[in-house]
């Protein structure tokens, strides 16, 4: 899987493996629907935020990610609860088989979702970075940095942003969270197709895929297992008005 097309669709049961597109650009209206199917913890976390930007993306994201959470298992989106998995990877209290994960940058979300096997996502708004040779030598492995500093001054901060979300993702699936440093594995750099390289230990077999979900991004998906097929799907641009 590579790149690919992000079909507009209605959530719904879980076929597979799926990443979910969502532009979280709305109005007060539909940001005032978000928050009411929220928990008390989920509108504390918000309100943390200095930044209003932040506090109405983080209602936004969450608030998709329950309607597809909930589309999924069949259940009202303000009606489920989230527990924690060793690592701190929010699970659902009451579908221990299925694993999700959540990501935003800017005004875009992606929402992964698999019925059997653990999932990852992450995406990135690109912007200029100055200083971005200097971040690849300090946290990626020494082969991916090299990758990087091969390439063309044209190419490199798409690759290393592909590089940044892809080991992302990869950590985001494992929920090791902080624990694994991004050095100790390698993934692929764009032109080539996503893949993990290398990985110390019992690596087990893993599908990445790259992403492209909206003009100005760029993300990945880690999902356990290979060769796996991942649906890509985008919620309709009104989907706040499915959240009663």
């Amino acid at each position: 899987m590579s790149g690919g097309a992000f079909a507009t669709a209605e959530p719904g049961p879980l076929a597979g493996p799926c990443v979910w597109s969502i532009d979280l650009a709305l109005t007060e209206t539909a940001l005032a629907g978000c928050a009411a199917i929220l928990s008390a913890e989920e509108r504390a976390r918000a309100a943390r935020f200095l930044r209003p930007a932040d506090r109405t993306r983080h209602v936004a994201s969450h608030a998709a990610l329950r309607l597809i959470l909930g589309r999924a298992c069949g259940h009202a989106p303000k009606n489920l609860a989230f527990t924690a998995r060793p690592g701190g990877k929010p699970a659902l209290a009451d579908a221990a088989g299925l694993d999700f994960n959540l990501s935003h940058s800017g005004e875009r979300a992606l929402v992964a979702l698999s019925p059997a096997g653990r999932i990852g996502v992450d995406v990135e708004v690109l912007r200029p970075m100055p200083d971005l040779g200097r971040v690849a030598r300090t946290y990626f492995a020494p082969d991916e940095a090299a990758a990087l500093a091969a390439l063309p001054d044209s190419e490199r901060l798409f690759a290393f942003m592909a590089c940044w979300t892809r080991k992302e993702a990869f950590v985001k699936a494992l929920g090791a969270g902080l624990a694994m440093p991004l050095s100790r594995f390698s993934v692929s750099l764009p032109p080539a197709p996503a893949a993990l390289l290398r990985q110390e230990g019992k690596p087990g077999a893993w599908t990445l895929g790259h992403l492209e979900p909206g003009a100005g991004t760029v993300g990945a998906v880690a999902v356990e297992g290979a060769g796996i097929a991942v649906a890509l799907r985008a919620l309709p641009s009104d989907w706040p008005r499915d959240l009663a």
